[in-house]
């Protein structure tokens, strides 16, 4: 279904010059196109492996199996044939089992889990980070494509006024300056169009750039319904981000995963007994049975000195155990700022999209009352202008109050790992975007 959706949209930039993309559709395209998420998913991937591989060891022994062929320049006594050869052919098969490593095993395979972990983490940051910026370029279209709307009514605007005043001053009731100070604020208007024109042909391409597009994407206009406030407390967003935010949750299994190898290191200055069982057969020729030996047994190894290798694997392991530990506690002070502040930035947008559509209201109702009394000669051609320039930049600051609403929004569902609102299917993410098994096999169809 997503590689059809990208097709279709690549057939449709060539039929039309600009396609649409709804908000949902364009977080499925993005996530499995990003590098940093295909790396998350693979990550989770090899974690699996390695948790399966320290299961695997308390049930399957390690299995080897060799074979050699040796030419000698004269003859040589051949075990298998029990004559003079000149070619001798041997093959093993060898079965070990490590019975004791004093908690060895279970140390790897808390490492193991711990990976796990981390990688599922990471993998959900990577998810919802891949959807903040996905939306950061949805939004940025929805922007640019609002602010070049604003342009184009300060060009009516101002053409409308200049025909005002040209018509005033070829009645004699305006002297010519007036005509020029709107022809000035007319080139001004035009001017701030080509510039958000651009603005939203480059905004579009990013968004294309974002789902795999070779070419500009359009997005679909959301609501312009007021932000609503968020159902949670500053106090409770920390503690969710704290207790379930993935970037926290990776640092804790991260040092899980490091103190566990520590212990695991440790564990290498313990004796080890293995038990052992190994078949070999000999002959001149493949495959070689003319005779085969078994033998079987168990084995202490107790390592005393190994040139230091073991010592500076301790340090390492120390070392890392140590960091894990401190980056943890960065992480968990870092998370409850990072939740502060993208609660705190959204309440500000939140008030300060609300306060941008009363100065909108403000400043066209004093547009009107300037514009009728310039009709009327009651008042300068400069109020007139200064009343046309304050309402775009009153409709100017309200795009940009919603966008920074929308993007807060995101933000903090970032941290959180999770969605906000539960009625708004576009915050919907874990609904919206695919599973890891199910982007791994697109990524390689891809």
């Amino acid at each position: 279904m997503i590689l059809a959706l990208i097709a279709a949209l690549q057939v449709s930039v060539a039929a039309d010059s600009i396609p649409r993309v709804t908000l949902d559709e364009a977080l499925r395209l993005a996530t499995q196109l990003d590098p940093n998420y295909v790396e998350a998913i693979g990550a989770v991937q090899n974690a699996e492996w390695r948790r399966r591989s320290a299961y695997a060891v308390f049930i399957l022994p390690s299995i080897t199996a060799q074979s050699s062929l040796t030419e000698f320049s004269t003859e040589f006594f051949n075990i298998g044939t029990g004559d003079l050869a000149t070619t001798i052919v041997q093959a093993s098969l060898e079965l070990r089992y490590d019975l004791f490593r004093w908690g060895g095993k279970l140390h790897d395979l808390n490492r193991a889990r711990a990976e796990v972990g981390s990688a599922s983490a990471n993998e959900v940051a990577a998810r919802f980070q891949s959807a903040q910026q996905t939306e950061a370029a949805y939004y940025d279209v929805v922007a640019q494509r609002e602010l070049r709307r604003v342009a184009e009514e300060r060009v009516g605007r101002a053409e409308e006024q200049f025909s005002v005043a040209r018509a005033r001053v070829a009645s004699g009731a305006a002297v010519q300056t007036d005509s020029l100070q709107l022809l000035l604020e007319l080139t001004r208007a035009r001017v701030e169009l080509l510039r958000q024109r651009t603005a939203l042909k480059i905004a579009r391409l990013q968004l294309g750039r974002r789902i795999g597009v070779a070419g500009p994407v359009d997005a679909v206009p959301l609501d312009s319904l007021p932000a609503p406030e968020l159902p949670i407390t500053e106090a409770e967003a920390v503690a969710e981000a704290v207790a379930r935010g993935p970037t926290y949750q990776a640092s804790i299994a991260d040092e899980n995963a490091a103190n566990a190898a520590f212990k695991s290191v440790r564990s290498s200055y313990l004796p080890v007994v293995s038990l052992f069982g190994q078949l070999t057969g000999f002959d001149e020729s493949f495959f070689p049975d003319a005779t085969t030996r078994a033998a079987y047994g168990f084995q202490v190894s107790f390592p005393i000195w190994n040139d230091g290798q073991r010592e500076i694997a301790m340090s390492r392991a120390r070392t890392n155990r140590d960091v894990a530990r401190a980056l943890r506690r960065d992480t968990e002070l870092g998370i409850r700022r990072d939740a502060i502040q993208a609660y705190e930035i959204y309440n500000t947008a939140r008030a300060s999209a609300d306060l941008a559509a009363v100065g909108v209201e403000v400043a066209r109702v004093n547009l009107q009352v300037q514009n009728t009394r310039y009709r009327g000669g009651a008042t300068t051609t400069l109020d007139l202008l200064q009343a046309q320039v304050s309402l775009a930049e009153a409709d100017a600051a309200l795009v940009r109050a919603r966008f920074a609403t929308r993007l807060a929004l995101a933000g903090l569902e970032s941290i959180l790992g999770r969605r906000i609102f539960a009625e708004s299917s576009s915050n919907d993410r874990s609904a919206i975007l695919i599973s890891p098994e199910e982007a791994l096999v697109m990524v390689e169809r891809i």
